[in-house]
């Protein structure tokens, strides 16, 4: 069935395309069988730049996956750190993360690190709320269950409070993927040569559209292939909901 709908889904975007490349009379839009080409002769430099964006991305969600995930069960267990961490954590989640570059950049240079921490800090606030509050509403029936064993703590954290709350992570993870790229989108175009979103940007610049839309795509499927990822991972890690 979802091959189906793959399949359908396409064919509608790309008749939709075709259209909309035949009504537009200033060449704005460039037929698809135009952007496929470039896609298919300049698949290395598209390569280069889209390899640079999922590094900086991959290494965001593997290191706010481990802080984030160790603030909110750090606050949901603990009475005395949740008093200090939850207010932190209502006062910056608000904030716009991109209103952090700047400071980022003063700090950390122009290079990886600063574009890094600032797609970062988007996922470690989703992450550490969503874990915090998945933590707090286990059931305490979980507890009672194993209680009888006298499990040690990593033995309770192990088998009882990270399966509890890894769907509500995986879920939480999703939600912040797609605004993670949008930001890093916006950042790799400051002082950089290399990322997904200096591409489109030059080439917009350039008005070459057709290497522009080829760079939409490209981050359509780089974004495809996280979900896909974060998909294949709760499936590894929560085989238990499939029974």
């Amino acid at each position: 069935m979802k091959k189906k709908q793959i399949l359908y889904s396409s064919v509608t975007i790309f008749v939709l395309w075709l259209a909309l490349a035949l009504l537009d009379r200033r060449g704005i839009i460039p037929p698809p069988g135009n952007v496929i080409f470039y896609m298919s002769t300049h698949w290395a430099r598209l390569m280069q730049h889209l390899s640079m964006s999922f590094f900086r991305i991959c290494i965001a969600i593997f290191a706010t996956m481990i802080c984030g995930t160790a603030v909110g069960i750090l606050s949901a267990r603990h009475t005395k750190a949740d008093v200090i961490i939850t207010p932190l954590l209502y006062a910056f989640y608000p904030v716009p993360k991109i209103a952090f570059l700047p400071l980022l950049m003063l700090f950390f240079g122009l290079g990886n690190t600063s574009k890094i921490l600032l797609v970062g800090l988007i996922l470690f606030f989703q992450i550490a709320i969503a874990v915090r509050d998945g933590v707090k509403h286990i059931p305490e029936g979980y507890f009672l269950t194993v209680r009888p064993f006298h499990p040690n703590t990593l033995q309770l954290y192990r088998h009882v409070i990270l399966p509890a709350l890894l769907p509500q992570l995986f879920t939480a993870l999703r939600v912040s993927v797609g605004t993670s790229i949008s930001v890093l989108f916006f950042a790799e175009n400051f002082a950089t040569q290399y990322g997904i979103g200096y591409f489109i940007m030059d080439s917009w610049l350039k008005l070459d559209y057709s290497a522009m839309f080829a760079g939409i795509i490209a981050i359509s499927f780089m974004g495809a292939f996280i979900f896909l990822l974060i998909d294949l991972s709760e499936k590894h890690f929560c085989r238990w909901r499939l029974l």
